[in-house]
């Protein structure tokens, strides 16, 4: 069945090209009739490394890759048409099994096969494939998508070698597809991340570059002195004045010339490619040079598009206005022998440039693979922005209570008017979710980019992100998301203040040790009966976007979330603690250490606990170098006002059968004086004034944490009532938002993010009805983690 196969020790230095290869069988070759343009799209894959993130099993892997035309249905793929093997992977005897393949059955590439044997461990591959698709079936430019596919297969390191390949090829563990629109087919040079799916969370680091070009290496026309041409040894003279623009196009027809303009745009983007890639990545590519070559081999001075008409004609565009444009325009009329003639010319030019930017890559290919993952990062916000709606508020001034033994005074007028029209805020914010999510079924997404399927495949079924700024003051601003533009500010303030080590870099007079290294660490907290490994796919993520990182997945109170959570706040400060001063030693035996960066993320009542371990007398020297604070759906009011009457029966259960202590704490039933309960006292604790960005997720569809309590927010029932419970309610509300809005951090960003899951798949269940589904959503869909963090990268870098 594998008729090709590349020997991967000892071909750095070869292009493997199937048609080489000694046991290569021809193909039989598709009778029809010969276009007088023929035209194949190239797709070159280049595979970087394999990172594994998350695979729950060592094992032995291979990476599939095929291509396929979206629209067809006759099952014929693209076919492989060479490979370069960059450079032999510097893998050990038990590290790597085989030979990397070519399946004839199914015109697929199999990587050689790897061994995984621990997390975040690295793979690297460094091989390009090129597929060639055929373009004969449209009669002209491609009008259907391309299917990019990438499957991981697996076997058990239980397999012997004899029979590994055959466990390999029984069928593969994870799929991730992507679609190549018909736009980016003249050209394209982007980086393509793959991560297949939760369960199999990896990084394959590709980048996929596309190009048009002329079917076949060359195509023998007969010039004007009647003697045959291959494409290779003619010069200008031969064209009869091609490069005046004499003699072009007439007798053919529309379809025609729409191939002849489509491998005109595919030679001038590879043009404008190198330029720009090699200005990105201060590589010199002297396209003088390149120019004085295509001349030599009378490949030069071809004209800038090419129209059908019946009349000859050479001139400039009219633009709109009715002003000369600068492009070149050459409205032709000429024999099919001459068109022939142009299109042979100007598929040379091509091929020989498509050559030359592959020659570059190789010679450059992890600086250009670092410049297109820094270009998809930011492509990225602007494309994900079709499922986050923007939103900037500013912060609320301290809120007034009108107690029943108190003389009655009005409330703040902020809150007056915030309830006038009766409406329910989660459900409020559910419903405009729910509008946009209608509005995006109805969208046609018709972009130049290479659209990942997990989120393309199905648009409408992607969360909804409803992100709101809360600004301490009025700010003049362009647009509502001018604001981008500020996160990327730092404090003034030296680092004993709290500030990043930026700052300390653009000190005058600061000299710091090139030998020297910030300590980034990131804290996962779980929630209540939760598992260390809950919020794994937020980790992923966050690795993805930093992988200097260090990451503490708490296990301290793992079994223990039933007691009180002074005592659960005190197990996970000393746990942060000896994990913290264990990597501050690591770094001082190689280097000085120059900063501190400590974040933390939490689900449900682990932001309680962290919170409660912030107040701990251990954690005070390390306060100041709080960083990003992460709040998953976190109940940071309690419960004192909860309208979900089915969960509530649930809490009382816990108390009564149970007597389970963080309920009652949460409940506000630790104590019979309101003011001596621990949430209360909590929140008189400045546990969030030190953090430089504060971001709280919550979901108007999560009924197991109050909406207002995720979100730290005036509570609608709260407001409509005059009794010591409201009291105390707003008492905790202006203690938590003093903290947010105290100047300890100059540019704090305070962010939060309403999150509107797609459950509808999950049909009508308890867990839907009680709120369930969506609170545990957030641990099993890492998509809206991914929108959030890449479109604010600022925050977690």
């Amino acid at each position: 069945m594998f008729r090709r196969l590349g020997w991967i020790i000892g071909v750095n230095n070869t292009n493997y090209s199937p048609k080489r290869l000694p046991d290569a069988k021809p193909r039989p070759a598709r009778v029809r009739p010969v276009a007088l343009m023929d035209t194949i799209q190239e797709i070159a894959i280049y595979i970087h490394r394999f990172h594994n993130l998350d695979l729950f099993q060592q094992g032995w892997y291979q990476l599939k890759i095929s291509v396929r035309w979206e629209d067809d249905t006759d099952g014929t793929s693209g076919t492989p048409a060479r490979v370069v093997q960059y450079e032999a992977p510097e893998l050990g005897h038990d590290e790597a099994y085989g030979i990397w393949r070519i399946d004839d059955a199914d015109n697929s590439f199999y990587t050689q096969p790897f061994r995984i044997k621990y997390a975040r461990q690295d793979v690297p591959l460094s091989i390009m494939v090129s597929f060639n698709l055929s373009l004969s079936k449209f009669e002209g430019p491609p009008t259907s998508a391309v299917i990019l596919k990438f499957e991981l297969m697996f076997a058990p390191l239980s397999e012997n070698r004899s029979g590994l390949q055959a466990s390999l090829d029984s069928g593969s563990a994870a799929v991730h597809e992507f679609r190549i629109p018909p736009k980016a087919l003249p050209g394209l040079h982007c980086y393509c991340p793959v991560h297949f799916d939760v369960f199999h969370a990896v990084l394959i680091d590709t980048s996929v570059h596309i190009s048009l070009l002329k079917s076949g290496s060359s195509v023998a026309t007969t010039g004007n002195n009647g003697v045959v041409y291959n494409g290779e040894n003619r010069n200008e003279e031969d064209f009869g004045g091609l490069a005046n623009g004499a003699g072009m196009f007439g007798s053919a027809d529309e379809k025609q010339v729409g191939i002849f303009n489509a491998v005109l745009t595919a030679r001038d983007i590879l043009i404008e490619e190198l330029k720009s890639l090699s200005k990105a990545i201060d590589r010199v590519v002297d396209l003088a040079d390149i120019a004085s070559e295509l001349n030599n081999k009378g490949l030069s001075g071809f004209p800038t598009e090419i129209v059908c008409t019946d009349t000859l004609v050479m001139g400039h565009d009219k633009n709109v206005n009715g002003e000369d444009s600068s492009k070149e325009t050459f409205l032709v009329s000429s024999s099919k022998q001459d068109s022939l003639h142009s299109f042979d010319l100007l598929g040379s030019q091509v091929l020989h440039l498509w050559n030359i930017f592959l020659k570059f890559h190789r010679a450059n290919k992890t600086s250009i693979l670092d410049y297109l993952r820094d270009a998809w990062g930011t492509d990225r916000r602007a494309e994900w922005s079709i499922w986050m709606v923007y939103s900037k508020v500013d912060m609320p001034h301290r809120y007034i209570h009108s107690g029943p033994d108190e003389p009655s005074r009005p409330m703040h007028r902020r809150v007056s008017s915030l309830w006038k029209l009766g409406d329910d805020p989660a459900q409020s914010a559910a419903v405009r979710a729910e509008l946009h999510r209608r509005s995006i079924a109805q969208m046609k997404i018709n972009n130049r980019s290479i659209q990942d399927m997990q989120i393309f495949g199905d648009p409408s079924r992607i969360p909804i992100i409803i992100v709101e700024r809360v600004v301490s003051a009025p700010r003049r601003t362009v647009s509502v998301n001018s604001y981008f533009a500020n996160l990327g500010q730092k404090d003034s303030k030296g680092f004993g203040d709290g500030s990043s080590h930026e700052s300390a870099e653009k000190t005058p007079g600061t000299v710091l040790q090139q030998n020297s290294r910030v300590l980034k660490m990131v804290v996962f907290v779980h929630g209540f009966q939760g598992h260390h490994l809950d919020l794994r796919l937020v980790r992923n993520q966050w690795l993805l976007l930093d992988p200097k990182i260090e990451i503490l997945m708490s296990e301290a109170n793992e079994e223990k979330t039933s007691g009180d959570f002074r005592e659960m706040g005190q197990r996970l400060a000393q746990e942060v603690i000896t994990f913290l001063k264990k990597k501050m030693d690591k770094i001082s035996r190689s280097a000085s250490l120059k900063g501190i960066e400590l974040s933390f993320v939490g689900h449900s009542i682990g932001n309680v606990i962290i919170r409660a371990a912030l107040t701990e007398s251990i954690m005070e020297p390390y306060l100041q170098y709080l960083y990003t604070y992460v709040s998953v759906s976190g109940p940071h009011l309690g419960y004192l006002y909860s309208s979900n009457s089915l969960f509530n029966s649930g809490l009382w259960l816990l108390k009564k059968f149970k007597g389970t202590q963080c309920i009652h704490q949460l409940t506000f039933t630790d104590a019979p004086d309101l003011q001596d309960t621990f949430l209360y006292q909590l929140c008189k604790h400045k546990t969030l004034d030190n953090f430089r960005n504060i971001v709280l997720l919550s979901s108007p569809q999560d009924g197991y944490v109050p909406y207002h309590s995720a979100r730290i927010e005036l509570c609608q029932a709260s407001s409509s009532e005059n009794s010591k419970k409201s009291k105390i309610f707003l008492e905790m509300l202006n203690n938590c938002l003093d903290q947010i809005r105290a100047p300890s951090s100059e540019h704090r960003v305070f962010m939060r993010c309403d999150v509107n899951f797609d459950v509808s798949t999950q049909g009508r269940n308890l867990n839907t009805f009680i709120g369930r589904a969506a609170h545990i959503e957030f641990l099993e869909s890492d998509i809206f983690v991914r929108f959030i963090m890449w479109s604010f990268p600022e925050l977690f870098r």
